[in-house]
């Protein structure tokens, strides 16, 4: 009885930790992307920096065929002219945005290992708890 517990116990955990493992790692895919959003939006602005106020600067709005003065297409994108503050603001606003998500991620993240590191703990006592249990596991083969 106490085999067939610990059995379901470790199945529990077990199921625990691959859920959990799982989260992690969408989490982290999360923070990189937002990294490489942050990255891109620091380097426009760097880029936006160093040009003289009355550039003209244009802003990708995706694919359309219209053409005239404010816009012009290239490569299939169709490009809107736009003022270089109106860029500016919205490439600190999207640096902005991301460094606020990272942070909260950041947080998921710790929470999210504070509970992988207590899975980890569990099973741990589990397997401690029965020996034979420990053996079983380590004798079985991955398919």
């Amino acid at each position: 009885m106490a085999d067939e517990a610990n059995r379901t116990a470790f199945m529990e955990i077990q199921g625990h930790m691959i859920e959990t493992t799982g989260k992690l790692k969408q989490v982290q895919n999360q923070m990189r992307n937002k990294e490489g959003e942050k990255k891109r939006a620091f380097l426009t602005l760097e880029e936006l920096r160093q040009l003289s106020d009355d550039t003209n600067t244009y802003k990708s709005i995706g694919h359309f065929t219209h053409l005239d003065d404010v816009f012009f297409c290239f490569a299939g994108r169709t490009f809107v002219l736009e003022p270089k503050s109106a860029l500016m603001s919205e490439q600190e606003q999207k640096l902005k945005d991301s460094e606020a998500a990272i942070a909260g991620l950041q947080t998921s993240k710790e929470y999210l290992e504070k509970q992988m590191a207590e899975v980890e703990n569990n099973l741990r006592e589990l397997l401690q708890q029965d020996p034979g249990l420990a053996r079983q596991i380590m004798s079985m083969t991955v398919m």
